[in-house]
């Protein structure tokens, strides 16, 4: 019998879950989503699969959410803690957007895309090892080719979970990755070495030689750079990527990134191409921020913000 828990979560304002869900719209529906109000995605919990489901039943400056659970395994109180956890960080719902608001007020062009992207927060993914993964993934090729090649793997290796209203997908465990073959992960449109480096870190996480979300009890930024930049495949462009999304570390930025020297340039130099180090110069105005402004030029280009 299919199982369905409510919650109700009071994130921390401002916050307008529309323009925060809305990098998903283009998402699988299978995996992960936002369409018409409606976000979801399947998350696991305690090696069981529900499907989450988010809408937004509050304001920006009085934010509330409306969680449901769908499974057809029961929901314990653990369960839910450890499901709210995870939406939690999914949104960044506990991060106030107050001190890098005021921080913005010294760049007149970032002052203006935080006051048209207010309450824009930066999403997080549920463990450190999906964000990795995903970078990895990314490394050199387009984002929509990109997307896809995630979405084969995790259709491919995923957990799956099956409701009457369709089937949905999990990211893949490290110990699923772990016992792929180079072969069956290069099916997904992977490169010999990626497929490579995907299955290595995962074996890593195996055998107990890499714990990812231990790092995000570092303060310094450069040392989990460091520590990321001895695996092999890794470098200081997927590290950077890997603590924006997965660690909430919104102080690293991936000034290697051609996407966001190319937004950083449509705002700062009149589309003049940058170099990483201009770039780096440019985010330091945005403070212990440069991440989370790196993701609003982002959002501001693709939502085709304007400044005077």
């Amino acid at each position: 019998m299919l199982t369905t828990t409510k919650m109700a979560f009071k994130p921390i304002p401002p916050f307008d879950f529309e323009l925060s869900a809305t990098i998903f719209s283009d998402g699988d529906s299978q995996i992960r989503k936002y369409e018409k109000g409606r976000f979801w995605q399947v998350i696991s919990v305690h090696s069981k699969l529900l499907l989450a489901i988010v809408t937004s039943t509050g304001t920006v400056n009085d934010p509330e959410l409306l969680v449901k659970l769908e499974s057809y395994e029961k929901t314990s109180r653990s369960d839910k803690e450890r499901a709210e956890e995870i939406i939690y960080t999914l949104f960044n719902l506990d991060f106030d957007l107050k001190p890098f608001y005021e921080q913005s007020k010294t760049d007149s062009v970032m002052a203006q895309l935080t006051r048209k992207l207010r309450g824009l927060k930066s999403p997080t993914t549920p463990t450190v090892f999906e964000a990795l993964i995903d970078s990895i993934v990314e490394q050199q090729i387009s984002l929509n080719i990109a997307n896809k090649m995630e979405e084969r793997l995790i259709k491919t290796f995923g957990g799956v979970l099956s409701l009457d209203k369709g089937v949905y997908y999990a990211f893949p465990t490290p110990q699923k990755l772990a016992s792929a073959s180079v072969h069956k992960l290069r099916s997904c449109g992977l490169s010999q070495r990626k497929a490579e480096y995907i299955r290595d870190v995962s074996k890593m996480i195996i055998d107990g030689k890499l714990n990812l979300e231990k790092l995000k009890d570092h303060e310094d930024a450069n040392d989990i750079i460091t520590e990321l930049d001895r695996i092999r495949g890794i470098g200081t462009w997927t590290a950077e990527l890997t603590m924006v999304r997965g660690m909430q570390k919104l102080e690293a930025f991936p000034a290697d990134d051609l996407g966001l020297r190319r937004v950083i340039a449509r705002y700062y130099s009149n589309d003049r191409e940058i170099s990483s180090e201009e770039a780096r110069r440019i985010a330091e105005r945005w403070g212990k921020w440069k991440g989370l402004a790196g993701f609003y030029l982002i959002m501001a280009a693709a939502t085709d913000a304007h400044i005077r």
